[in-house]
């Protein structure tokens, strides 16, 4: 059977782009499918836009610092509308740049929704229908909101990159990355955050320690945290809603007293003032804004893919083999999709392995172990491998941790600690996790990504020289562990 196409992408993100480009390289004819904005969650609302955000926030912090050092800084008001209009310019730059890559490697672009009509059919909501010899799924996953009544009141992370202005005041909901990060970044904007989470702990999955001197940094930087919380109801308050004795069309037809909200009437669809948030342990409050980062779901609702006979994980993520095949031969699906590991790096590997296996004959499992990451919280957390905990359930490990005030904060008088852990092996001296809390923790792992992932030993880390001063040379100058067993 002839098709139109060796390889049909459905996602313009980083690992759908990759994908088509080598697969177009290599001698296939590949189409791509985007009906949102080329470059993905990664480029346009997650990973680019919230680190330029991380720079803008950290400029706060300099006047304080710098005046330690003999310096007399002065910042004005930070100007949100202006930094926003270069944010957007430059994702507008980047999705120039991913349409480009894709024209340039030959790759045909439909701009529009893709569906399966069946394991080798795609129909495109600008009207075409097309067929392909293989399908790779690529769409991504989104922000989820709670099951809660005037949740549309509040904003997910897609939503923050779009705000007209800067709140004064914000709720934030998650304990995970995203909220994390977020709440730092505003906090270092100016805003008045507070922080619920339902856990005992922020970043769950992560290494306790860790979580325990970010969670301290947190604080340290105003944020209000509060643990084993959550929303229970949330409504338009009082001020912002109409004047006394005017109701809103929803509420006069419920009978609602003026100025109060009926349980269940609607919510005016411009409504911007604040918003009453009522807490699990019965306290209200009112704040500017509210932010849910509870979570993301997958992207393959209304997608075909059941009726095509491709099977759903409980979370709606496409199950797949290690070479990324779904249940159907010729479908197959990489990146946040498949609810893996959610990271823009995996799933342009991934990509890259679903190449190697299907247009050059070379079957590619993804490798999934032992991939470094960041958390561009404040400090930054940096991690690979195992947790301490996580390795002591394996097997019995030195712990080796040192946790200090760095130079350069502590002559400004600032309060932050950073941490630098390793993990070992007591049996083989094998280095199993490494987590690092400290500014610049991102760069730091990488590297320390690299001795991880080869199998170094702590004798290894031993043997190599100390840059100094700097916070990493601990990395290096750790010789007795702390905890063992």
């Amino acid at each position: 059977m002839e098709f139109d196409y060796d390889l049909f992408v459905i996602g313009g993100g980083s690992g759908g782009v990759r994908a088509a480009r080598v697969a177009s390289a290599n001698g296939a004819k590949v189409a791509l499918a985007e009906e949102d904005r080329y470059g993905g969650t990664c480029v346009i609302r997650g990973c680019v836009p919230k680190k330029l955000m991380v720079f803008a926030s950290e400029f706060s912090t300099f006047p304080d610092e710098a005046a330690a050092y003999g310096w007399d800084m002065k910042l004005s008001a930070f100007d949100w509308p202006g930094f926003r209009k270069r944010l957007h310019g430059e994702l507008d730059r980047l999705e120039g740049v991913y349409r480009s890559l894709l024209d340039n490697s030959g790759v045909i672009m439909f701009d529009g929704r893709a569906r399966l009509k069946d394991a080798n059919t795609i129909t495109i909501s600008s009207g075409e229908e097309v067929t392909a010899k293989h399908i790779l799924v690529a769409t991504g996953g989104h922000p989820v909101r709670p099951d809660l009544p005037n949740a549309e009141l509040g904003m997910v992370s897609d939503d923050i990159f779009h705000m007209e202005e800067l709140p004064k005041s914000i709720l934030i909901v998650g304990g995970g990355y995203i909220a994390c990060e977020f709440a730092c970044v505003l906090a270092g904007l100016g805003v008045d955050v507070t922080l619920y989470y339902r856990g005992a702990q922020i970043l769950r999955g992560f290494d306790e320690e860790a979580r325990g001197i970010i969670a301290e940094g947190m604080s340290e930087k105003g944020i209000d945290l509060h643990f084993g919380t959550n929303i229970v109801e949330m409504a338009p308050a009082s001020e912002g809603r109409p004047a006394e004795g005017e109701l809103t069309e929803s509420e006069a037809s419920m009978g609602a007293p003026a100025g109060e909200l009926s349980q269940g009437a609607k919510v005016p669809d411009d409504y911007k003032g604040p918003i009453r948030v009522k807490a699990t342990n019965g306290k209200e409050a009112e704040f500017d804004a509210v932010l849910f980062a509870i979570g993301r779901n997958p992207n393959t609702t209304d997608m075909g893919l059941e009726e095509a006979g491709v099977e759903l994980g409980r979370r709606g993520q496409i199950v797949v083999d290690e070479y990324s095949q779904t249940s159907v031969p010729s479908i197959y699906a990489i990146g946040d999709v498949t609810d893996r590991v959610n990271l823009t790096p995996v799933a342009i590997r991934e990509g890259m392995a679903f190449v190697e296996t299907v247009f050059k004959n070379n079957p590619t499992p993804v490798d999934h172990k032992l991939i470094p990451s960041a958390v561009f919280t404040q400090p930054e957390f940096g991690t690979v491998g195992l947790t301490e905990e996580e390795a002591r359930e394996k097997e019995p490990v030195d712990v080796y941790c040192t946790s200090f005030r760095p130079m350069r904060t502590a002559f400004a008088g600032q309060p932050y600690r950073v941490l630098m852990k390793l993990v070992v092996s007591k049996e083989t001296d094998r280095v199993m996790g490494c987590h690092i809390v400290a500014p610049g923790a991102g760069e730091m792992i990488q590297l320390a990504g690299i001795a991880v992932k080869i199998s170094a030993t702590k004798a290894d880390f031993d043997r190599t020289v100390a840059v100094h001063p700097t916070l990493s040379e601990e990395i290096v100058t750790m010789r007795d562990p702390m905890r063992s067993g």
